[in-house]
């Protein structure tokens, strides 16, 4: 199959990233074609700094590769080097109804979280992320549970295409993980984790341990003492425990056994170290690439070129469909 996914550059990458979506892209590449980039188009529809983001790209690639994306089988790329992605975009704009994308749960809550940049990017950004997929003609898109809306759409306007100009596009099926698909907020277990709130409700991939520990420590639980998944009664506990659950690879129930009768403390320092442990390779790998600037660079070349190739062909084949050539 060939798989296709990407992240925002701006922020940082954490635990909620990494186990809802990165784990899987590393899993997906052994046996599929894999394709990845840094939606750095996207993140224009919120506010940033100009004059850092082409630091966060970079970071970024080298967050991917560091989380053991591997270059030689997959091709890592930056999504405004490829033009086609914007001009699909556009073609896509006139097949895709309004209504669409005003129903965007997505799109209603970034509009109330930056009430002073309601831009059309921001409701238009579905459609962006269909011509991502749809323009490599991807089999399959690993994303994270709050992605699963956008993936539906660019399932909804290939068939539209397809009906309206005639079979161009395969209709994308989005690859949810069993378990891990929302990790939450450290300190609001209610909201998904995003590194676009504070730095203390999540966990960075290439976090420092000293970080680590007080994070946790004071991550948001409840007022009783049972370590208990409980998705109503016990939000956050049920967070910290999916969190260890997926970084230890054990059932729930055994870490709630070994846990039964002892408070929320010990459970909390024992994560910890759980947490600590998982990401020191991670944290190791980071810094010996961001010594290696020619070797990214080079990265990031033979993607484009791969990613070019293909973009190139489709375009042709949907101007060619909607009379344009």
């Amino acid at each position: 199959m060939r798989i296709l996914s990407g992240i925002q550059p701006t922020g940082d990458i954490h635990i909620g990233n990494y186990l809802g979506a990165l784990r899987q892209w590393i899993s997906l590449q052994d046996k599929n074609e894999c394709i990845f980039f840094v939606a750095d188009l996207h993140s224009l529809t919120v506010p940033y700094d100009p004059k850092t983001l082409q630091k966060s790209i970079i970071e970024k690639i080298i967050s991917y590769v560091a989380a053991g994306l591997d270059p030689e089988k997959s091709a890592i790329f930056v999504q405004s080097q490829i033009k086609e992605h914007t001009e699909l975009c556009w073609l896509l704009n006139t097949v895709c109804p309004v209504g669409e994308l005003e129903r965007m749960t997505q799109y209603k809550e970034k509009a109330k979280k930056f009430k002073n940049n309601i831009n059309a990017g921001l409701l238009d950004y579905p459609v962006l992320m269909a011509a991502d997929i749809l323009l490599y003609k991807a089999d399959a898109v690993p994303v994270g549970k709050d992605q699963t809306q956008h993936v539906e759409l660019a399932r909804t306007l290939a068939r539209k295409f397809n009906q309206k100009f005639g079979k161009t596009f395969i209709e994308p099926a989005d690859v949810l993980p069993k378990m891990g698909a929302k990790i939450m907020s450290l300190i609001d277990p209610k909201k998904k984790m995003s590194k676009t709130d504070a730095p203390q409700s999540y966990i960075s991939l290439f976090e420092e341990p000293e970080s680590i520990q007080k994070k946790i420590m004071s991550a948001t639980t409840d007022s009783g003492k049972n370590i208990k998944y409980d998705l109503v009664k016990k939000a956050g506990i049920t967070n910290l425990l999916t969190i260890y659950s997926l970084l230890e690879n054990k059932p729930i129930k055994e870490i709630e056994k070994k846990f039964k009768n002892k408070g929320y403390s010990e459970f909390k320092k024992s994560l910890i170290k759980v947490v600590i442990d998982f990401l020191k390779p991670f944290r190791k790998k980071q810094k010996e690439l961001a010594t290696r600037e020619v070797y990214i660079k080079e990265i990031l070349s033979r993607g484009k070129n791969k990613a070019q190739s293909i973009a190139q062909t489709t375009i042709q084949e949907v101007k060619e469909k909607m009379g344009l050539i």
